[in-house]
């Protein structure tokens, strides 16, 4: 860990292990101010730095009611900078002071739940009045003020929501403000921000792109990168970063695994060669990935066959130039926090990706992963500076594996055909609706099921397509998106009607959470 010197007007954030931890930091990022996430393990060296000028205790799937807990060291709380607990960060902090929180079935909150003020407090200007709706998922509960605290908000079932001591200028919220579902949380940041810990705007996404230039030269020197460029728009900012960095020292290498989108891989060869001239080379292993995916079904296994088979193909390709030592991949943080944790705390892990979990422990090449720290919105906005044209800046995510999480089941030519041919008139309908760009991600899959059908006069017994549409700010949460019914029914007709193979249209209709925005 290293703490910026140079960036003073910044928030450090402890990582106890909650999913949206980041989304703190982003939430902070988003208000203009620098931060940094730490593990509690670290913490006890803040002691020793006087150069941020606020503390965020996050979530965590930990509980101060037994005798082993996640904790900080006490001092920390003697340094009077200003502090704001997150739901566990609120029951730690409560513990620490001489509360009591106890488990309770009872007292327990998940999801939604209305906010009422009980006395005023910097912390809720302008975002607490009367009531507000906020988001829960705590099974514990403060059940005494911890002392020199006063209770600032509350719930039906958490008479202790919000607490202060304003003398210490500490403070703590059993909701989560950092997610979507909580009614304008970011004004609560900002109150912490600016009015509590009196900290000035200096940061912003832009900014990085100098930043990231100078770590990659500095990390890579004299030596040579090989990029694994998908096309995507994560793999190809990482590759203008690095092109600017080191230029004729990158090597782009685009594999068509068999298992992407219909005529995708031709479009991003060409639009990304000829307008950036970056030295791209092409590896056909479409054969290799369908070989090894044959009869596989299990999709952890599918996650780490492909990414397996992705670093083999990169070394074996390195190996035909000198000095290089350097793999670059387009890893952003939601990769990272659903497969470990990032900053070694201990969060839970959801799946593995396949330039994450996925990986072999033992790697020839040493990984650069500029993207790592940021989401895809940021990476966005750093695109934009760098000139990555709409088409591939805005293009919907797409995960690593490819279609071949989207095949749920068995991965075979025929249904990688089949599925190609779907997602290209399901895709290409939202763009001529003008529906795309108000999606985050949209996707057609295949269920591993066959269901009866009537076309004309005969039966078929044919696959089930399931369509997906979601929106989202940053991937961690997700709603799916509302069509009109005329549009449900029309491309499913259209689906039918031109995809042998189809004979069902499905549409999913569950957020994040309680599913992934991926079947897979």
């Amino acid at each position: 860990m290293q703490f910026h010197k140079d960036k003073k007007d910044k928030v450090l954030i402890i990582d106890f292990g909650s999913q949206v931890t980041k989304l703190i930091a982003r939430r902070v990022r988003e208000l203009g101010v620098y931060s940094e996430i730490i593990t509690p393990e670290k913490a006890d060296r803040l002691k020793n730095y006087n150069n941020f000028k606020g503390l965020i205790l996050s979530g965590g799937p930990s509980t101060v009611t037994k005798k082993k807990f996640q904790s900080v060291p006490k001092k920390i709380f003697e340094k009077k900078i200003p502090i704001l607990g997150i739901c566990y960060g609120l029951q730690l902090i409560s513990k620490i002071f001489g509360g009591k929180i106890k488990p309770s079935k009872s007292r327990r909150e998940f999801g939604r739940a209305f906010l009422f003020k009980k006395k005023s407090s910097p912390l809720i200007k302008n975002f607490l009045n009367t009531k507000k709706s906020v988001w829960m998922s705590h099974e514990d509960a403060v059940v005494k003020l911890p002392k020199n605290f006063k209770a600032i908000a509350f719930t039906k079932d958490s008479k202790l929501t919000i607490i202060e001591n304003s003398k210490k200028k500490i403070y703590g919220v059993q909701f989560h403000p950092e997610v979507t579902h909580t009614d304008n949380g970011k004004q609560l940041f900002r109150n912490f921000l600016f009015l509590i810990c009196k900290i000035k705007k200096k940061w912003n996404v832009k900014s990085q792109k100098e930043r990231l230039i100078k770590e990659i030269k500095h990390s890579v020197k004299k030596d040579r990168v090989i990029c694994a460029l998908s096309g995507g728009v994560d793999s190809s900012v990482v590759a203008l970063l690095i092109n600017k960095a080191i230029k004729k020292r990158l090597i782009c290498v685009m594999v068509n695994t068999g298992l992407m989108r219909k005529n995708e891989f031709k479009y991003t060869y060409k639009v990304l060669k000829k307008k950036y001239g970056l030295n791209i080379k092409l590896v056909n292993a479409s054969s290799l990935f369908l070989k090894n995916l044959k009869n596989v079904s299990n999709p952890e296994k599918k996650r780490k066959i492909i990414g397996n088979l992705f670093i083999k193909v990169f070394e074996k390709e390195s190996k035909k130039y000198e000095d290089i030592k350097f793999l670059a991949q387009g890893t952003l943080y939601p990769d990272i926090i659903e497969s470990k944790s990032s900053t070694g705390s201990k969060s839970s892990k959801i799946k593995s990706h396949h330039n994450v979990g996925g990986l072999p422990k033992k790697m020839n090449l040493k990984l650069i992963e500029p993207l790592k720290e940021f989401f895809k919105d940021e990476v966005r906005i750093l695109g934009k500076s760098l000139g990555l044209v709409k088409n591939i800046n805005f293009k919907h995510p797409f995960p690593g594996p490819g279609l071949g999480i989207r095949i749920i089941g068995n991965v075979t030519p025929e249904r990688v055909k089949i599925l190609q041919e779907a997602d290209n008139i399901y895709i290409n309908e939202l763009i001529n609706k003008g529906l795309y760009n108000k999606i985050w991600q949209a996707y057609a899959a295949l269920l591993p099921i066959k269901t009866v059908g009537v076309m004309g006069d005969s039966r078929t017994y044919e696959n089930i397509c399931l369509l997906r549409a979601v929106t989202s700010e940053d991937g961690m949460t997700a709603d799916y998106y509302s069509f009109p019914k005329e549009f449900i029914d029309e491309i499913s007709n259209k689906i039918i009607n031109n995809v042998k193979g189809i004979n069902r249209v499905v549409y999913d209709i569950t957020s994040k959470p309680p599913s992934t925005i991926e079947l897979e």
